[in-house]
C-alpha cells in the first residue's frame, strides 16, 4: 500500500512513500529520540558526579590543612594520648629531679669520708 505526500500542497501527490517505509522512518526517529535523551540524561548524571567530587576534594583539602593545625579539633584517643604524655614528662622531671638529688648525696657522702 502505498502513501501519496503532498508537499507543495498543489493536491498531487509529490512523493510515493510505502506505509511500511514511513514506519519505519517514524521508528527510527522515536529511536534516535531515546538515544538522545538517554546519552543527555547519562551526562547530566556525570556532571552532578563531577560536582560531588570537586566538594570531596576541596573538603579533603581543607582537612589537609587544617587537621595538622588543630584548627579542626581532635579525636579522643589522641586527648588520651596526650594526657598520657603530659603524665609521662611530670614522671620523667622527677625522676630527673631524684637522679640529682641522689648524685648530690653521693658527692657528700665521698665527701665525708
Amino acid at each position: 500500500m502505498k502513501s501519496k505526500i503532498d508537499i507543495d500542497g498543489d493536491g498531487k501527490g509529490d512523493i510515493n512513500i510505502d506505509i511500511k517505509t514511513l514506519i519505519g522512518i517514524a521508528m527510527a526517529l522515536f529511536s534516535i529520540a531515546g538515544v538522545y535523551f538517554t546519552l543527555m540524561a547519562e551526562v547530566q548524571a556525570m556532571k552532578v558526579s563531577v560536582m560531588r567530587m570537586e566538594s570531596e576534594i576541596e573538603m579533603n583539602s581543607e582537612f589537609r590543612i587544617k587537621w595538622p593545625r588543630g584548627e579542626m579539633g581532635s579525636l579522643p584517643d589522641d586527648a588520651e594520648q596526650n594526657l598520657r604524655l603530659v603524665y609521662v614528662e611530670k614522671q620523667l622531671s622527677k625522676i630527673a629531679s631524684d637522679v640529682d638529688d641522689i648524685k648530690l648525696n653521693v658527692k657528700s657522702l665521698e665527701n665525708c669520708n
